[in-house]
């Protein structure tokens, strides 16, 4: 009998020291002082620089709070981590911001911008000017060139928008990502869809796959000729092309998701504004200013150069640690993933696709 007791008196007493590391567990996750980053964190970085404790060192000094890194292995965990409020915020792709909005109400706030300034780039279809292809609705029985499987700008947008323009008549399971192929194949004559390294293959390979006549049409972005021709001996004139209308929507670069309902509006804001700050910061060499040339880490909005080491000004921590171009600008879901969303959205199988993709 007293043993019978013994034993039970130590079950209740593991039961309770279990409930009580769960809720100090949880009121650690849920502390309002830390911002915790979801990111894939590496045993070794073969670049110092691109250590992701670098941003976060970086947001903790310009936001007042203690910063986190919140290690995942993939998207998938990132979404996870965000939806269920033990990260505040997630850097995804545009397929894994998509699963994000759609699927569990994660919002965009931030996104990477181009050397342009824009968070986007535009999915267009080529011809040729002497072409008689003049609309979208007349490329069915044509030859199509692709810039590989599942590409967005190449094969999900131009297919999923016309799709749901009622212009391509999905062929097979709409639970099923193959019946795109299917839907492909049987809308144009031949499709030129390669494999990663073949010939034709990527953005500049549409492009030459159409200019080659081996294709009618180049599924690719509104920039391809000034992205792709420019010393191609391949290319032909500017005015030798032209781009069919409309345009089938813009192609998101990697946004910075939150979950609204886990974050408080003065988390995200201080947030916001520390990734702003190291947006407004890029590194100069010789720098006229005054009459004086200056190295250094320039900002943008002072207008002044500090001399600091060139791996913690802000604009080299978004290149080295997001790989970006070393800007970010605030953003909503609505204007940055609307009409990817739109298109992609059409596509048979792709929300299977993903979860199986993001699940890896």
């Amino acid at each position: 009998m007293k043993n019978i007791f013994l034993k039970n008196a130590l079950v209740v007493c593991l039961l309770m020291t279990t409930a009580l590391a769960g809720c100090l567990g949880d009121d650690e996750e849920k502390d309002e002082d830390v911002i915790r980053l979801a990111y894939t964190v590496k045993d070794d970085y073969e670049n110092p620089d691109s250590n992701p404790q670098l941003m976060a060192d970086y947001i903790e000094m310009h936001s007042g709070y203690d910063v986190e890194i919140y290690p995942i292995s993939s998207s998938n965990a990132a979404i996870e981590a965000v939806r269920f409020g033990h990260a505040d915020a997630a850097f995804l792709d545009g397929g894994a911001a998509f699963v994000a909005w759609k699927s569990h109400g994660l919002e965009a706030i931030l996104a990477d911008t181009k050397s342009d300034g824009s968070t986007y780039y535009t999915a267009a279809a080529w011809v040729k000017n002497s072409s008689n292809i003049t609309s979208l609705d007349q490329l069915e029985g044509n030859n199509s060139c692709h810039t590989g499987w599942l590409k967005s700008a190449g094969m999900l947008m131009p297919m999923g928008y016309m799709i749901g323009e009622g212009l391509v008549q999905v062929d097979g399971s709409s639970d099923d990502i193959e019946s795109l192929r299917t839907t492909i194949e049987n809308h144009f004559d031949t499709a030129t869809i390669p494999e990663k390294g073949a010939q034709y293959y990527g953005y500049d390979g549409a492009f030459e796959c159409m200019t080659a006549g081996v294709g009618d049409v180049a599924f690719a972005k509104t920039s391809s000729y000034e992205d792709h021709c420019d010393g191609n001996e391949w290319c032909l004139d500017r005015d030798e092309y032209r781009i069919l209308e409309p345009h089938f929507g813009l192609v998101p670069s990697h946004p910075v998701m939150i979950n609204p309902d886990e974050i408080d509006d003065e988390k995200r804001d201080a947030f916001v504004a520390a990734m702003l700050a190291m947006s407004s910061e890029m590194w100069v060499e010789d720098y006229p200013m005054q009459g004086t040339n200056y190295t250094g880490c320039y900002n943008m909005g002072t207008h002044q150069v500090a001399e600091i080491p060139q791996n913690t000004c802000g604009g080299e921590i978004l290149k080295n640690v997001l790989e970006n171009d070393g800007a970010v600008t605030a953003v909503t879901s609505a204007n940055h993933l609307g009409s990817y969303s739109d298109a992609i959205g059409n596509i048979p199988g792709i929300n299977e696709y993903f979860e199986d993709k993001y699940n890896e």
